[in-house]
């Protein structure tokens, strides 16, 4: 079997799924979807913009004049904390079944200045956001009722941002997500059968072969997964064995703060346009239990293609059977390295 090639599927362990690659589709001419490129520079200040300082939000409240980062409850959030967590199963049968959902919605703003990102930030301002995510996953990790803290950044509008200034949001939940919740079954199951940490052990394959790996730094190392589904999909993780960003030094936070930097500036380079992803933390649980098997790790997933214009859609066989692309992770690799 030739992978640079032949059709083939690749196994995601941190999910037990498959994902199909087809590197020989990488020619075929493309009539689908174009998107719109992205508009003009954004201004230092936008007196319309809801979250820039000093305005009003859309739910009436007026930001503080805020000259850092800035953190706030969502105005429209997708959870509650008081709703009750109750279950309902009609007829008991486990075909008609809800649970209640209490947890709390937060919206982190990076800068006060409305024409930064990630990207474009200096690097101590990124770490000062970083220390603020640590914060938030301690505060409502350490509540009864919460049991994971899911921290994510969707950025522009091809991913339904529906602001650029920087920001992200922290959804705090009773349960565990679908995705973790996967994560956490396979990271368990390989503990206990190979008595070691199936990340530790990925990120050290990953070292030796080198051929997906796009950036590193002391504490953390940014790659293209071999399992990876989007064209120039990300995943960083922590080259020590740790759970959560509370765990980690303060040379450690710099580093992570130095590589996401790193990371999302290349990103610019890749189609020469701001670069759309949703980009999320994966962290221990905040179940109150041990968690030996969970490594600390970023997913980035872009959804552009073949240009700025051009992405990925979900469909057809990906969405009935199983998810595919057609440039490899190993090109993918290649040319994020190279910028």
């Amino acid at each position: 079997m030739n992978l640079t090639e032949d059709p083939h599927r690749r196994l995601n362990p941190l999910t037990n799924e498959w994902v199909l690659v087809s590197p020989h589709r990488t020619g075929r001419p493309w009539q689908g979807s174009v998107e719109s490129q992205a508009g003009s520079a954004e201004p230092r200040y936008d007196p319309t913009c809801y979250l820039c300082p000093g305005n009003s939000r859309a739910g009436g409240v007026r930001n503080p004049h805020y000259t850092g980062t800035f953190v706030f409850d969502n105005d429209f959030p997708a959870l509650k904390p008081g709703t009750p967590a109750d279950r309902e199963d009609v007829d008991g049968k486990g075909l008609l079944v809800a649970q209640g959902e209490p947890g709390t919605c937060r919206v982190i703003c990076f800068d006060p200045r409305h024409d930064l990102t990630l990207s474009t930030m200096p690097v101590e301002t990124i770490e000062a956001v970083v220390r603020t995510w640590t914060g938030q996953f301690q505060e409502l990790g350490g509540r009864p009722e919460i049991n994971h803290v899911q921290i994510f950044e969707n950025r522009g509008a091809m991913m339904g941002a529906s602001n650029p200034h920087p920001h992200c949001q922290v959804w705090a939940t009773a349960s565990i997500p679908e995705a973790p919740t996967k994560e956490l079954q396979e990271q368990r199951r390989y503990l206990q059968s190979r008595g070691s940490c199936l990340l530790c052990d990925y990120l050290s394959l990953e070292a030796k072969q080198k051929v997906r790996v796009v950036a590193e730094n002391q504490g953390f190392v940014a790659l293209v997964p071999y399992w990876a589904v989007w064209p120039f999909e990300l995943l960083i993780g922590s080259k020590r064995h740790a759970g959560a960003l509370p765990e980690f030094s303060d040379e450690e936070l710099s580093a992570l703060s130095g590589i996401l930097k790193q990371v999302t500036s290349t990103f610019d380079k890749v189609f020469a346009v701001p670069f759309p992803y949703s980009m999320g933390f994966h962290q221990t649980p905040t179940d109150k239990k041990e968690h030996p098997e969970w490594h600390f790790h970023a997913h980035f997933y872009p959804p552009l293609l073949r240009s700025a214009t051009v992405r990925k859609f979900m469909v057809g066989f990906e969405m009935l059977g199983t998810p595919q692309r057609d440039i490899t992770p190993e090109t993918a690799a290649e040319r994020l390295r190279s910028l």
